[in-house]
């Protein structure tokens, strides 16, 4: 059985253990998805919003991959912020 950042988080509450359950066979090709898209943008990075609407995809599927990347060692947050949507700061994620 695969555990965090191998397999998706949740929260101990049902609901969330039926998202993750659902998203698990997903998961490796997201993080592939999400790793390739921050290394493609090189030093200049990708915000969880940016990576969202470069992949076409909802920001709430993928921001969570940053984490689980980060986790791995494969990105790091590069020092930069820019807004996001909501107009609030957000890290911008470099490949490592």
């Amino acid at each position: 059985m695969s555990t965090y950042p191998d397999a998706p988080g949740h929260r101990h509450v049902d609901t969330s253990m039926a998202a993750a359950d659902a998203l698990a066979p997903k998961l490796g090709r997201l993080q592939r998805m999400t790793e390739a898209a921050i290394r493609e943008a090189g030093w200049i990075g990708l915000t969880a919003d940016e990576l969202a609407a470069t992949l076409g995809m909802d920001r709430w599927s993928i921001q969570p991959r940053t984490s689980e990347l980060r986790r791995k060692g494969l990105i790091r947050d590069s020092g930069q912020r820019r807004p996001n949507a909501t107009g609030k700061m957000a890290i911008v994620w470099v490949a490592k």
